[in-house]
């Protein structure tokens, strides 16, 4: 028995109603593969906590996260069939934390993209698309999952615009880009076509042709992070730990922070812009990087004390 069938059902009676259930695919399919291999005929709390105990090691908060998106998945088998058990809420409980930004410098940067180009594949693609990949998130702040959606009716390369269509929470928004980016951009597009042989739909593609997954973004990212020292080699392609493809857009956002506090502009006030750059749901959440980051946080400390002392 397998319980493929009946996720496939949960997933796409979810997704009709407008979930975005991306993560939760990768957990689920990893606790079914778990659950198949073991022979289970239902699924339980014993199950789960066994194969959270079979996973690596994980901060709290992630490990809340599988346990939960499983709970939920055991409530709907539970509701076809009691044989089912749904395990209680807060059995494994966790408290999410933001992590603590890596702040990558140039030279990091200009690494990372440069081996990214070393790749290996039959036809160069994937060293092609990955160095683009992580050269636009470098200079646009776009999340992984933004950026690999991206279509090539999404690069508007007369007028230097780029649109990013499935934004997080649905949201929907313009960037402006640099000509050195356009012109980055152009290239990569007539390099990928000239090798596929024809246009693909997705705009960063494999050496198939088919749309890059964040997964496998992840993969490349760390697998040259490895080879420049930012992260420990390790056995088996695992990831090991270090600084994440995500930090590439924390550092945009606190080097224009950082730009904006240096060359003296007034920082709340421009503080919008870069929330509508980024996405942000609100500009509270732009706000985390002067707590997150201690040299902005000593700035923003240090132009408030100015203006004070100009107001006595």
């Amino acid at each position: 028995m397998s319980f493929l069938p009946e996720l496939d059902r949960y997933l796409a009676v979810r997704r009709s109603l407008g979930a975005d259930l991306r993560t939760d695919e990768r957990i689920l399919r990893r606790f079914i593969t778990f659950a198949d291999r073991e022979g289970a005929m239902c699924v339980n709390t014993d199950l789960i906590l066994h194969w959270l105990q079979s996973l690596p090691a994980a901060n709290p908060g992630t490990r809340a996260t599988r346990f939960n998106v499983v709970r939920i998945f055991a409530e709907w088998l539970h509701g076809i069939d009691a044989k089912h058990e749904a395990p209680p809420r807060g059995l494994v409980p966790g408290q999410f934390r933001r992590a603590h930004p890596y702040i990558y410098s140039e030279l990091e940067i200009a690494a990372i993209i440069e081996h990214a180009r070393t790749l290996p594949s039959v036809y160069g693609m994937r060293g092609l698309t990955c160095s683009t990949l992580f050269g636009l998130i470098a200079v646009t702040g776009l999340r992984i999952s933004e950026a690999v959606s991206l279509d090539p009716t999404d690069i508007d390369i007369d007028h230097g615009v780029l649109r990013v269509r499935r934004g997080k929470l649905g949201k929907e928004r313009l960037l402006p880009l640099d000509p050195s980016v356009v012109q980055r951009l152009e290239s990569y597009s007539i390099e990928r076509d000239r090798l596929l042989g024809r246009r693909p739909e997705a705009f960063f593609v494999t050496c198939e042709g088919r749309r890059l997954g964040d997964c496998g973004a992840r993969y490349n990212f760390a697998h040259v992070c490895q080879q420049i020292g930012l992260r420990q080699p390790q056995l088996y392609l695992r990831h090991g730990r270090g600084p994440r493809i995500h930090d590439l857009r924390h550092t945009f956002a606190v080097r224009t922070l950082l730009n904006w506090y240096r060359s003296g502009k007034d920082v709340g006030r421009e503080m919008i812009k870069l929330t509508t750059w980024l996405g942000h749901a609100t500009p509270a959440h732009t706000y985390w990087y002067l707590e997150a980051v201690p040299e902005l946080l000593e700035l923003a400390s240090a132009r408030i004390f100015e203006t004070e002392e100009a107001g006595r």
